[in-house]
């Protein structure tokens, strides 16, 4: 999966993972926002897993379906 960052006008970095549309954080280092959005993506995909949703075919081997 790829893991977009960028720098917003003022200073913070942003991270969004575009197969998981709704997945975004921020950080004020670059490491801080991707930590984050890892973070926040784990949880999602297991809400995914959970409610026996379908995951993003990258990622179907570590959850086995």
């Amino acid at each position: 999966m790829r893991i977009d960052v960028r720098r917003d006008d003022e200073g913070r970095f942003l991270a969004s993972i575009p197969e998981l549309g709704c997945v975004r954080a921020s950080g004020d280092t670059e490491a801080a926002a991707l930590r984050n959005v890892k973070c926040i993506a784990l949880q999602v995909l297991a809400d995914m897993v959970d409610c026996g949703e379908d995951v993003p075919v990258q990622l179907e081997y570590l959850f086995g379906q």
